[in-house]
């Protein structure tokens, strides 16, 4: 087992895992502190150590609201469980888990991004353990990166300073952590030119921002985005909060900036970290990704529907009770002017498919409705069909029955007990059926990060169900249920109905 090896920047010294054929080696920084002058500015070298680097302990999370102590927030009882977990600007560190037996066996990696809106998360969360995909002959990595106004607060001072990197810190910190990854990853055993990257939710939508950077070609060989794909439905339904224009986010940073009580630059860096951090959540604002003109040239949803990205295999998908989008009405006539609004001359049409003159209000509403994130997969899975390249797209609906009192259906982000396959962390009472749902899917997942394919066999040796990539002609995917199942099920007919009408528009 590689239990000690030497990378750039020096030794370091990793753990058996549970499984003593896996090494564990948490905490090894891949960058500078981000602190002081490196504060609000690209991630910078780390600097080389002497001896050797016990790589025991996760690094401490990132400046965020502390975790844990919100009890009606689901996910402070489901995984942010620990209000004592270490917290510092110094963050930037990574994780590894390596089955490999020698620096030559040169496996497939696996990069992860947290999720949690760019505001809140870390690698420690108790779901993103890598033993079990690691299992599988895959090198996990999982990274740390700034998040909120430490990550993605802009300033014209800070442009001035670095205009070719004036925003989205963050995002430059798994760029930067991947690059890392590419140079040192050999030594524990994995192949830097077969990376795949992967996140969810907020995760996921960063796998997308890197996608679609121009600065990433050859960086990455496919990329998993789960549950982070994002596009509008309905008028004052919640949409994605990224995408701001570099000069509407250095307002937002001068006005932060008034609220924080100075006036330079140079002063805002000489501030205490816990100083931000409170004034910040105070403050209220959400900071995240920037149209920036360098890392992100444009809208990341927008680059990948017009094929504007890295051309490699993915594969995207969503839960079934996530983020439902509905038209915000209280009257018919309301909806009926919405439709017009909407779609014009194929109001009719949409009106029809709502049963619109017999339903009552509360039935058109619901028929109406439509899974935000389904409806953007879908739309990135059509729009990569009709480039005709070739690229394959794998789409997936995780539709689970979870077990609990709270009957919380296959909300957001549940998904990630079952493909890291860490079920048995989690306070929920799953059984038989989840545990086998759990390693088909982190088999599935291993398969992919392998061969940019899915499919193969399960860990049991026996084959799993075969998953098409989505089509134009066969615009299906997997539906994670008890068993997977290849699903031709189509769309609902409001779903296919938006489809359309994104392309005609």
């Amino acid at each position: 087992m590689l239990r000690e090896v030497r990378i750039k920047n020096g030794v370091v010294r990793g753990l058996p895992a549970a499984d003593p054929r896996i090494t564990s080696f948490k905490g090894i920084p891949f960058a500078a502190p981000p602190t002081g002058q490196n504060r609000w500015r690209a991630p910078q070298p780390a600097e080389d150590w002497s001896g050797v680097l016990e790589a025991f302990q996760f690094g401490p999370i990132a400046m965020q609201a502390v975790p844990g102590i919100n009890k009606d927030n689901i996910y402070d009882f489901e995984w942010h469980v620990d209000p004592k977990v270490p917290m510092g600007e110094d963050c930037l560190q990574l994780n590894i888990w390596t089955p490999a037996t020698s620096p030559e066996d040169r496996l497939p990696v696996f990069v992860w991004f947290f999720g949690g809106g760019l505001q809140v998360g870390y690698p420690s969360e108790m779901e993103f353990d890598g033993e079990r995909i690691a299992r599988r002959g895959v090198v996990v990595v999982t990274i740390n990166y700034r998040l909120n106004v430490f990550g993605f607060l802009c300033h014209p001072e800070i442009t001035q300073e670095a205009p070719e990197a004036p925003a989205n810190f963050g995002h430059l910190d798994q760029q930067f952590a991947v690059r890392w990854v590419k140079e040192n990853i050999a030594a524990f055993g994995g192949d830097p030119n077969t990376i795949t990257i992967g996140g969810q939710s907020a995760g996921g939508g960063s796998v997308l921002a890197q996608l679609t950077s121009p600065q990433n070609e050859g960086l990455f060989q496919r990329a998993i985005i789960q549950s982070g794909l994002f596009a509008p439905t309905y008028p004052d339904n919640r949409r994605p909060p990224w995408g701001m224009s570099l000069q509407d986010a250095e307002r937002a940073g001068m006005e932060f900036f008034d609220y924080l009580g100075v006036s330079s630059l140079k002063e805002a860096r000489e501030l205490d970290a816990e100083y931000i951090r409170l004034k910040a959540l105070e403050y209220g604002r959400f900071w995240g990704t920037v149209v920036d003109g360098q890392f992100c040239p444009d809208d990341p949803f927008k680059l990948f529907v017009e094929n504007k990205r890295l051309q490699v295999p993915v594969m995207a998908g969503h839960t079934s009770s996530e983020f439902i989008s509905q038209p915000m009405v209280s009257t018919k006539k309301e909806l009926e002017n919405l439709a017009w609004e909407l779609f014009s001359d194929a109001a009719p049409e949409f009106l029809a498919l709502l049963d619109f003159d017999r339903a009552s209000l509360a039935e058109a509403v619901e028929k109406a409705s439509v899974n935000t994130i389904e409806y953007a997969v879908r739309v990135a899975a059509r729009a990569n069909a009709e480039a005709g390249l070739g690229i394959p797209l794998y789409y997936y609906n995780f539709d689970a029955e979870i077990p609990g009192p709270d009957n919380p259906g296959a909300f957001h982000s549940v998904d990630l007990w079952f493909f890291f396959e860490t079920l048995a962390k989690c306070w929920r009472p799953f059984v038989g059926k989840h545990y086998d749902l759990a390693r088909k899917m982190c088999s599935y997942w291993a398969n992919f990060i392998k061969a940019g394919d899915p499919n193969g066999v399960d860990a049991t040796g026996e084959e799993l169900p075969h998953w098409k990539p989505y089509t134009k002609d066969e615009p299906f995917g997997m539906l994670f249920r008890d068993e997977p199942e290849f699903s031709r099920r189509k769309a609902s007919q409001v779903m296919e109905f938006w489809i359309r009408h994104f392309f005609q528009d």
